[in-house]
């Protein structure tokens, strides 16, 4: 093999890693797919090291190693590329997929995501079904999926103009919680309470959570514990919101 085709290999497997951990993909399913689609593009073998905000990796063909490194910039969990990229794993495994196909197919990768129309009244939903299971009664369902409702919309109006995702977390929670409190300052529902727990439910960092703690499981303590920080700033951030939503409401009065 060239050193320019051991090139070119290599920088398809370290983009196929790095988006895979943009996007949400735990480090072990990150050095697999990466160890395998460059033993399929003919590297002898490709060792990574991942770190909290970077990778590098080396690929070896014939005693010759290249080392490239990369900086990772987290775009928010999805799972659509994820599968995809594992998609396109197995199909060059098979043979199906060459250096150039692969190379057209990471390229055309976008990111997609459900339509707002659809998103916010499944987010109210979700919440104002948990409300129920909890023993709201159905002005508190009612409260939930609308407080809940707003706050998504919050919350993606937010991160449409890219602020923090810390100050976006620490906001939806503050208008959720305030629009959530109608049930005690109006007497509208028998179980004031369970609105203002069920409807901030949407920003529970529960995926980041699971992949720290994969992480750690699995020997990758140092991204394990990155991950579990932000994911634990990201929690604090909402009861920050919380709380100062509810001082201002008088319920610690």
């Amino acid at each position: 093999m060239y050193a320019d085709t051991q090139n070119d290999i290599t920088r398809q497997v370290v983009r196929v890693a790095q988006l895979l951990l943009a996007y949400g993909a735990e480090s072990e399913l990150v050095e697999e797919i990466s160890q395998r689609l460059g033993q399929a593009l003919g590297l002898a073998s490709v060792e990574i090291s991942i770190s909290s905000n970077s990778l590098v990796l080396t690929s070896l063909v014939h005693g010759r190693c290249i080392t490239t490194t990369r900086r990772i910039r987290e775009h928010g969990i999805n799972m659509t590329i994820i599968c995809e990229l594992q998609r396109i794993c197995l199909l060059t495994e098979k043979g199906i997929y060459g250096l150039n196909e692969v190379r057209k197919r990471v390229a055309r990768i976008q990111p997609r995501a459900y339509p707002k129309r659809y998103l916010i009244p499944m987010i109210g939903l979700s919440c104002g079904s948990f409300c129920h299971l909890f023993g709201g009664d159905i002005m508190a369902v009612l409260i939930t999926i609308f407080a809940s409702s707003i706050g998504m919309f919050v919350r993606l109006s937010i991160a449409k103009r890219h602020f923090n995702l810390l100050v976006n977390f620490a906001v939806t929670a503050f208008i959720t919680t305030l629009i959530a409190q109608l049930g005690y300052h109006f007497e509208l529902t028998a179980t004031p309470r369970l609105p203002m727990a069920a409807s901030v439910l949407m920003l529970v960092p529960g995926f980041p959570m699971i992949n720290a703690i994969s992480d750690m499981v699995k020997g990758h303590l140092n991204v394990g514990i990155s991950r579990w920080g932000h994911a634990t700033l990201l929690t604090v951030s909402s009861v920050i919101g919380i709380t100062i939503a509810m001082q201002i409401g008088g319920l610690f009065l």
